[in-house]
């Protein structure tokens, strides 16, 4: 499982897991100009790429993304905000997406953050540690109330006291609860009972692309847990303008003897780490 995750996901899709199994390879030649995108003050080259076990908590110098068919995912330092309202405007919604969500957590510290903005507008956010509660904004929402009703303790090392401030639940999980509701997978481990994957917030409606309302009651598809080393990304590293190496040419799409598409065929030269 990512000790650090960092990640910004823009969603259209009503299934996000659906659409990441069903296109096991991303669109590269997007993911570059996404990364270009987002990053006007640097100079962006594609380097080492593979899956979000690795690359979900990125170091500053470098970007991840991962750009399928109505669900894009961006892993970057920008995402590690102690408050999520505070992401800059230019990652909010970059693709004129239906849904932004922001999932962040960093093991070690203790912390985890989550966030989303419906067409741009925020909806809810909520960052903490164990101990101090750095953010909470917006409505709390329907999924969030075991958590917050102690159903989910922290489990602490055996001889530790606990804090008199201790939250009811570890915030890493807590965001990773926000995750598995929205997107439908687990950085850290399968879908849960009681974290049941719902696509997008049960209090918005979704609709297909002719305008027909999606039937949230419907049976659902297959759900076995979706893993972080089944969704692969795109690298690139970032450079101070003018600093950055002779840029390769566009990458191409080439097909594999496995059939999947060479996603990496492009990065001749580079390591892929899964």
């Amino acid at each position: 499982m990512p000790s650090t995750v960092s990640s910004i996901w823009y969603v259209d899709a009503p299934d996000p897991v659906a659409v990441l199994r069903a296109h096991p390879g991303p669109d590269p030649e997007a993911a570059w100009a996404l990364a270009r995108q987002l990053n006007p003050d640097r100079d962006v080259v594609p380097a080492a790429s593979g899956t979000m076990k690795v690359w979900a908590g990125p170091d500053p110098e470098s970007v991840y993304i991962g750009c399928y068919p109505g669900v894009t995912v961006v892993c970057s330092t920008q995402a590690a905000l102690p408050r999520p309202t505070k992401l800059p405007e230019l990652l909010v919604r970059p693709l004129a997406s239906e849904h932004t969500f922001l999932i962040s957590y960093d093991l070690s510290l203790g912390w985890g953050a989550f966030a989303h903005w419906e067409r741009g507008e925020f909806r809810r956010s909520f960052s903490a540690t164990r101990v101090n509660i750095l953010e909470d904004a917006g409505l709390p929402l329907v999924w969030e109330r075991p958590y917050w009703a102690g159903e989910h303790p922290i489990d602490l090392a055996p001889g530790e006291l606990p804090d008199p401030q201790l939250l009811p639940f570890d915030p890493p999980d807590f965001a990773d609860a926000a995750n598995a509701i929205w997107l439908g997978f687990r950085y850290r481990g399968g879908v849960s009972v009681d974290t049941e994957p719902q696509g997008p917030p049960p209090d918005i409606e979704m609709t297909m692309p002719d305008g027909e309302p999606i039937d949230l009651d419907a049976p659902p598809p297959d759900r076995t847990p979706l893993r972080p080393e089944e969704i692969e990304v795109c690298g690139f590293s970032l450079f101070p303008k003018g600093e950055a190496p002779e840029p390769e040419a566009p990458p191409e799409t080439q097909v594999e003897h496995n059939g999947r598409r060479g996603l990496f065929s492009w990065l001749r030269g580079r390591d892929r780490v899964s």
